[in-house]
């Protein structure tokens, strides 16, 4: 599926399927699976089955990277490069979205400064600032979209009504339990030892602690099938396999979180 406007760059160079993943910090297997599911297809497939991108296929990419890191899934990314097919204006929505995300980074940046100043200087923190443009509901459309808009209120209401201290110690045992699965995964643990079965108790308790979810329901089959497909989601998705490590590690959370469901 390729662009189809007036406004294409002129085409005067075509890098290898290598080349491009090395520039674009991504994988030759991820530009393969771009391809399976219609997403960028190569510019030209050579006589020895090797895959060629010109410039055209460089621009879609840049786009298509770019709304993975908004956080549309490449379902929604297709909808929207079709939809979207006159590259200029939609190159300048992209750079709208791209200049919200530096504010809200410069800001997290900012919070993070004072913090870090004030632990220095032994001074207060000014705690209505500490999470600024940390935004827990940036992922609102794609929870809407796979669980309702009733799942997302109930857990947004959930969440707006704790303390900092509550919500700075959910946080903390979100990173403690991402952190304790790195090390497992890092030691080699089998995912059905006894080891990463307690691991995978306390992941599946703190998921069912969220109300909102399937797996707040009290339905244990429900439960259990959204742990199950939550894990796969883990592996099938880049921004949570970069909580456990990366793929690899998000593929020994599914194994531990698929084995101790079955086991349920």
């Amino acid at each position: 599926m390729n662009d189809n406007t007036d406004n294409q760059p002129k085409v005067t160079q075509e890098y290898s399927i290598q080349e491009v993943a090395k520039l674009a910090g991504t994988t030759s297997r991820t530009l393969r699976h771009y391809a399976d599911v219609g997403l960028l297809e190569p510019s030209r497939i050579g006589h020895n089955g090797y895959r060629y991108y010109n410039e055209n296929a460089l621009v879609r990419l840049q786009r298509i990277l770019l709304l993975r890191e908004l956080g549309l899934s490449l379902p929604s990314i297709a909808k929207v490069l079709d939809r979207e097919d006159q590259l200029v204006p939609a190159l300048t929505t992209h750079i709208e979205l791209l200049k919200q995300e530096q504010d809200r980074i410069e800001r997290q940046i900012a919070s993070v400064q004072r913090t870090k100043t004030a632990l220095e200087q032994n001074g207060e923190f000014i705690v209505e600032q500490m999470f600024d443009g940390f935004d827990h509901s940036q992922y609102k459309d794609e929870v809407e979209r796979r669980w309702g808009k009733a799942a997302y209120k109930q857990s947004s209401d959930w969440w707006e009504s704790k303390t900092m201290t509550e919500k700075r110690e959910f946080q903390k045992r979100v990173a403690d339990l991402n952190e304790r699965w790195i090390e497992l995964a890092a030691k080699g643990e089998d995912p059905a030892s006894p080891a990463s079965q307690a691991q995978a108790e306390a992941h599946f308790a703190w998921l069912t602690s969220v109300p909102g979810t399937p797996a707040a329901s009290g339905d244990s089959a429900a439960t259990q099938q959204y742990v199950a497909g939550l894990a796969q989601m883990y592996v099938d998705d880049e921004r949570f396999a970069a909580n456990y490590g990366g793929k690899q590690g998000a593929e020994f959370v599914q194994q531990a979180l698929t084995t101790y469901c079955d086991r349920l």
